[in-house]
């Protein structure tokens, strides 16, 4: 079934490039950005975003690849940067990025009180949402945002249908896919004709996204800790421009290297869980399970304590999906997969491959910084040599689908230093430009998936049945590690 699922959505997309050339690229070439044109015959994602918006009809998918890429053409996307919008634009503050809703989609802001209805001024109020959704698009691929209408303190002048009109837009037929919701905040009764033509362009589908709230029922969608004050949050976040409004990356604890006291305290948490009876098994195809032993009732040395911490790491490696960027391979790919809150929550590990022939300076930051113990989270590798970073939450604190982590690498001079105080400095003047950047997400795996099986001490008092299904399941965990299977004496 997934075989022909993938064959068919290999045809689909096979089938949209062949006939987008010949039916409208042959007739409408001037009509189109040539870079656009190629990323569709590159892009399978691109292509796809397409056709999942138009339930992939292709008929349908040529049609709005044909106005999208006219509307791409006409406000010059690929060309849009900063310079490209007036800066009382950007110093406003009406419109940009910041926080995530409570399911770890990027919020995009609309702050209506800062819109006043210019026809003067209309194309460059479109270009800077053109702007903010294009520089977004390139960093996330297909992760959907939530638009945050807020209409507080709103009054008649800011009401410009257009404007709505043309945001609607952009999700419908620009950006497909990449909207999650839209959450309208305090709408006053005045725009409430307005709201009712909003839904009509959205259509019947898109009319569930709408999620009208107050500052009662706010929290429902987005938490305190990315929401005002004005709308009863704790972000203390205040706009300002410049530099632009980026991606709420910080500098995360431990910010580097080996701080003896803390390294000791972590290799003594290691030691201590690996004397509890719990098994880490595989939790999904990006992460590499961490299996620890089962206790037996013969004592365990301090050397062989050790050994077992040791053993643990390499049993750690290796995340199995790989981002390929151009200095460095970062495995997973996008995702760090912790435990679930009840099992208690696990380091996770990213695997930094250097595929260049000179040294590479790294960092990671996170929008966390207060909840992980990231180390080493500011170092650099070798050429062709490979870095474990390991993430664990700081204590006690919860890991979050709204958590995201940011890894920042560059090539560094052969004759540069890698010492701290030279990798200070090399970061303060290394071009943004020469900065290679990946977001990772976090994922919580949820307590009813297989990742964790905890031995009680009554675990042996079980059925014949059930302790041969078990001892058949360990066996099977056991050998996908590459583990031997620890002697355990079974009742009979």
């Amino acid at each position: 079934m997934a075989e022909y699922q993938a064959q068919n959505k290999a045809k689909l997309i096979s089938d949209t490039r062949r006939r987008f050339e010949a039916e409208y690229v042959t007739e409408k070439s001037d009509k189109y950005d040539p870079r656009d044109v190629e990323r569709l015959q590159q892009d399978d994602n691109w292509v796809e975003s397409y056709l999942l918006w138009r339930h992939n009809v292709v008929d349908e998918t040529l049609k709005m690849l044909d106005e999208s890429f006219q509307w791409r053409k006409e406000m010059s996307v690929n060309d849009l940067t900063e310079a490209s919008i007036p800066r009382w634009l950007l110093e406003i503050g009406g419109i940009y990025l910041h926080g995530y809703d409570k399911e770890g989609n990027k919020l995009f802001w609309i702050r209506v009180k800062y819109h006043i209805k210019d026809h003067k001024t209309i194309l460059d109020k479109k270009k800077l949402i053109a702007f903010w959704l294009e520089r977004y698009a390139k960093r996330e691929n297909g992760k959907p945002v939530t638009v945050m209408f807020d209409l507080s303190e709103t009054g008649i002048n800011s009401i410009d249908m257009d404007f709505v009109r043309f945001i609607i837009n952009c999700f419908k037929v620009y950006y497909p896919k990449y909207l999650s919701k839209m959450v309208i905040f305090d709408m006053p009764w005045i725009m409430n004709a307005a709201f009712k033509i909003v839904k009509s362009w959205l259509g019947p589908e898109a009319v569930s996204l709408l999620k009208f709230t107050s500052k009662s029922d706010i929290q429902d969608y987005v938490s305190v800790e990315y929401l005002p004050p004005h709308m009863g949050g704790t972000d203390p976040f205040k706009y300002s421009y410049p530099p632009l409004v980026d991606d709420d990356f910080q500098t995360p604890l431990c910010e580097n290297g080996p701080i003896a006291s803390e390294d000791e305290a972590s290799s003594k948490e290691d030691i201590e869980s690996d004397g509890k009876e719990t098994l880490e098994t595989i939790s999904n195809e990006e992460q590499t399970a961490l299996l620890k032993k089962i206790n037996t009732t013969e004592p365990t040395s301090k050397a062989e304590e050790n050994e077992k911490v040791d053993s643990k790491m390499k049993a750690f490696k290796k995340p199995l999906s790989v981002f390929k960027g151009p200095l460095l391979h970062i495995s997973p790919a996008e995702e760090l997969y912790f435990g679930s809150a009840e099992s208690g929550e696990k380091k996770a590990l990213i695997v930094l491959t250097n595929v260049t022939k000179n040294i590479v300076a790294f960092k990671v930051r996170t929008t966390a910084p207060e909840k992980y113990r990231v180390k080493p989270s500011n170092s650099s590798c070798d050429p062709g040599a490979s870095i474990d970073i390991v993430v664990s939450p700081h204590g006690g604190l919860t890991v979050s689908a709204q958590d995201r982590f940011l890894i920042m690498a560059a090539e560094m001079e052969q004759s540069s230093g890698t010492g701290p105080a030279e990798l200070t400095q090399f970061w303060k003047e290394v071009p943004r430009n020469k900065v290679m950047e990946h977001r990772l997400r976090c994922h919580i795996v949820e307590s009813s998936k297989p990742t964790t099986l905890t031995l009680k001490d009554h675990a042996f008092n079980m059925s014949d049945k059930t302790s041969e299904d078990l001892y058949l399941q360990l066996k099977k965990w056991c050998s996908i590690a590459n583990l031997a299977l620890p002697f355990i004496s079974w009742k009979k």
